[in-house]
């Protein structure tokens, strides 16, 4: 099982890393677009993306992935 949050973790990093790494006058655009949208929903997109994610996982594992 730890085997498997590293290989989440790393996975998460090299796509982060792409947006850094490619498009970095982008991500200026981006964190100000996302300054101006109000803080409760900016929440409420976390929330819906960690639960998207989360299903995502649970699909995966008991789909036989691991």
């Amino acid at each position: 099982m730890g085997l498997i949050l590293v290989l989440g973790l790393g996975m998460v990093l090299v796509i982060e890393g792409l947006v850094f790494a490619l498009a970095p006058s982008r991500l200026e655009d981006l964190l100000k677009l996302m300054n101006q949208i109000p803080v409760e929903t900016r929440r409420l997109i976390g929330l819906a993306a960690m639960t998207l994610g989360a299903v995502l996982v649970s699909w995966a594992i008991s789909a036989g992935a691991m």
